[in-house]
């Protein structure tokens, strides 16, 4: 069955030969981190660095590094859960899935914790300090937990039926915390905890919160899922191990799972908040300092041998977009109970997840129209805005399998290409202005405010996409234009000059001069940015560069502009300004001498030598 602890999971991936143990002592502060990432680059094995500056406990990276070894670390339970995931999504499948019947009370059981009253972590007490520090970028406000499974409980209903196990963010040192006595607790919007803790707040009351580290595996990818309401993680859980969780109860009165590594046992008391940040986030920039709530820590446990995973984040691809993929798969069976009418939901990882959608859906409203139109897509697209985790969505691209059978949102060539050809901009594009927004999308108009764009395409074709630069007469100061793939261009523009939350009067005078000019027909979509040969390089930099550094409402212009009874349009050519903005976070850069000494370490002899 599934692993029970850490030390197992470690222990049999270095039999397998997927794990490396690096016994050079390695400093948390950037070097672990930079390793980490250029081993996954490499898709390299789990490390266990054995000697950690500063810090009695060895820590373990790029655990999740590999598809192959995620699969592996579940392979005992993930058949039974996949099969149990398709019946929910489809009940007549339990007739083709007879061999999984004898199995289901075994899954549904496994779900409930089993409380215990004693466990290997209750073995022995530190000190936050003592913890491994680890920073990941040279602008980090401080070190952070970046695999933390943060439990709380209703307040009002107590237990853990009404739980929440979220991976949210936990500075545990910096200038703002009291050094062993506080920690940031960084969560954002449309995020269980919330609840959680306005019912605190409504009560006047401290919210208790555990924070576990390590433990079965099965834990941390709990911690991650975006299940429906209503399920609580924990449960979840048990399914993916294969066993019960044991827990026990902690000073706080909230269980703490038995075989964890490490638990923070601590409360959040009313109004106590502090500034968290700035760190280094999985857009590819600093998230910046905040206010976020502080958590008074009562008391840091961990077991025998206990061991530290931890991840880094960064522009993707990195660690957590190979979890992302292996959720996907889990729950894409879900998608069409879930989401009537959609049959793929893609959250581009390339883009940072939240900044860009793409699905595929049906169209269905008026069957016996002579020219299909997006109707049923409008519906599926606001559908995907009102609900779980794709609420977070800050554009939607949207196009109808009836028009192309073999349209995969996970194609993203072919689905722009197809896209495209049909996308009609005089009706196609609709914005949700001052609306909530990701966290960590510095891009709106305030913190958590921006905008939302649903852009949706059906019928037939409506262009020739074309492939060659056009011979149009560029304004002043746009230059070195570039074509990433038919019908899409970059344009690179002189740097951004404007406040927050204001229109750029130059893109509408450029928007201007090209609708008079034209020439643009074949290129629906025209992107201005910083560096045109590095956004039109690959699809990749694209997508980052145009979807993270971009606002909708306040970033899009076109050709042939109009506004009609409050719906904007155009006739010919959407613009997107993609340039970094006035106000928006540092991308990241890593520390050119900590990578010299990485580099070190992949030399002839060295313990990464053949790996980076």
């Amino acid at each position: 069955m599934g692993y029970a602890t850490l030390a197992q999971c470690v222990q049999d991936l270095e039999a397998k030969g997927q794990l490396l143990r690096l016994d050079t002592e390695i400093d948390p502060y950037l070097e672990a981190g930079a390793i980490q990432r250029r081993v996954f680059q490499a898709s390299g094995p789990a490390l266990l660095f054995t000697r950690v500056k500063n810090t009695p406990f060895p820590m373990l990276g790029n655990l999740f590094g590999t598809r192959e070894r995620l699969d592996f670390i579940f392979r005992d339970t993930l058949p039974a859960l996949q099969g149990m995931l398709q019946v929910k999504a489809d009940p007549w499948q339990i007739f083709q899935r007879l061999g999984l019947l004898p199995r289901l009370p075994k899954i549904l059981w496994s779900t409930r914790p089993r409380q215990v009253k004693n466990g290997p972590i209750l073995s022995a007490r530190v000190r936050l300090r003592d913890l491994p520090q680890l920073v990941s970028w040279p602008e980090d406000g401080g070190a952070y937990i970046t695999l933390p499974q943060v439990y709380t409980e209703s307040p009002d209903r107590p237990g853990s039926r009404t739980s929440n196990l979220g991976m949210y963010r936990i500075q545990i040192s910096g200038s703002a915390f009291s050094p062993d006595q506080e920690a940031g607790l960084h969560y954002q919007i449309h995020r269980g905890i919330g609840s959680h803790h306005s019912q605190a707040l409504a009560r006047n009351q401290p919210l208790p919160v555990n924070i576990f580290v390590g433990g079965p595996p099965a834990l941390t990818l709990a911690a991650i899922m975006p299940l429906p309401e209503g399920i609580p993680e924990i449960f979840f859980a048990g399914a993916l191990a294969g066993k019960r969780i044991p827990v026990l109860t902690a000073a706080n009165g909230l269980p703490v799972p038995a075989q964890a590594d490490f638990c923070i046992s601590g409360r959040v008391w009313p109004h106590d908040l502090r500034p968290e940040g700035p760190f280094g986030d999985h857009l590819g920039y600093y998230s910046l300092a905040h206010d976020f709530p502080a958590l008074q820590v009562e008391q840091v446990l961990h077991r025998p041998g206990a061991i530290w995973p931890f991840t880094t984040v960064g522009r993707p691809p990195q660690e957590d977009s190979v979890i992302g993929s292996f959720i996907h798969d889990l729950v894409s069976p879900l998608v069409p109970s879930v989401f009537p009418g959609l049959h793929q939901v893609h959250a581009v990882d390339q883009a940072g997840v939240h900044p860009l959608l793409l699905a595929v859906g049906s169209e269905r409203y008026v069957p016996f129209a002579q020219e299909r139109m997006p109707q049923e897509l409008l519906t599926n697209a606001h559908a995907l805005l009102g609900n779980t985790q794709t609420a977070l969505s800050k554009y939607i691209f949207i196009a109808a399998r009836e028009d192309d059978s073999r349209l995969n949102a996970h194609n993203i060539p072919d689905f722009f290409h197809h896209f495209l050809s049909r996308v009609d901009w005089t009706r196609d594009v609709h914005f949700i202005t001052r609306t909530t927004m990701d966290t960590l999308d510095y891009s709106g108009i305030s913190l958590n405010q921006g905008s939302k764009a649903i852009m949706a395409a059906a019928g037939n074709p409506k262009r020739e996409l074309a492939f060659k630069i056009p011979p149009v007469s560029w304004p002043q100061g746009f230059q070195s234009p570039a074509m990433l793939a038919p019908g899409i261009l970059t344009i690179q523009a002189p740097a951004h000059d404007q406040p927050r939350d204001r229109e750029d009067p130059g893109l509408r005078d450029m928007a201007a001069d090209l609708t008079a000019q034209g020439g643009l027909e074949g290129y629906p979509l025209l992107v201005v940015v910083d560096d045109s040969s590095f956004a039109a390089a690959n699809w990749d930099n694209f997508l980052w560069v145009t979807f993270t550094r971009s606002d909708p409402a306040t970033d899009s212009y076109g050709i042939g502009a109009f506004i009609h009874a409050k719906h904007w349009g155009c006739t010919t050519t959407l613009i997107i300004d993609a340039r970094l903005k006035t106000y928006h976070a540092p991308p990241l850069r890593p520390d050119p001498e900590v990578e010299k000494r990485v580099d070190a370490l992949g030399a002839p002899g060295k313990p990464l030598y053949g790996i980076i």
